[in-house]
């Protein structure tokens, strides 16, 4: 996992795949943008904006991806992603490919990291999250999740 601020998208370190998903991402504007998925570069690229409600982390079930990797920012309110490393999901169901997404139960010793508007997320292959979480509200949040092809960052030779 990856965490940071579009004010300091420079800083963050992020590998030039990263780093130009979110530039075009945010070029798109999101935070004005209607929740539905946008095509950015075909499968290789795309954003899904989406507006929710947090609920408690005992409510929710995590994800985890194996094509994708999920940038998630964060537009207005404040939430709390519950995630772990990878192999660290337990309690797996069904693997959904089609879509690229697998829920489980439970991570195994989870970490936790709140986000507020501006601040970013980075989930890898095969790291379990569980995003949109409070522990005693239920707020209303809006946010970006860009979906970038893994192969941009670990070619198929």
């Amino acid at each position: 996992m990856i965490t940071g601020h579009i004010d300091h998208l420079a800083a963050a370190g992020l590998a030039q795949p990263l780093y130009d998903a979110l530039v075009q991402a945010l070029a798109q504007d999101p935070a004005h943008k209607q929740p539905d998925s946008y095509t950015l570069d075909g499968d290789r690229l795309f954003m899904n904006v989406m507006t929710l409600t947090t609920q408690p982390p005992h409510e929710k079930k995590a994800e985890l991806h194996r094509a994708y990797i999920d940038i998630q920012l964060l537009l207005e309110g404040v939430e709390t992603i519950h995630y772990g490393t990878s192999e660290r999901a337990r309690e797996l169901l069904e693997w959904h490919q089609e879509d690229d997404y697998q829920l489980c139960h439970a991570i195994d010793n989870p970490q936790t990291l709140t986000l507020e508007p501006g601040m970013f997320a980075i989930f890898m292959p095969g790291e379990p999250h569980k995003p949109g979480c409070h522990e005693t509200l239920r707020a209303p949040l809006k946010k970006v999740v860009i979906k970038l092809h893994r192969e941009a960052l670990f070619p198929v030779s």
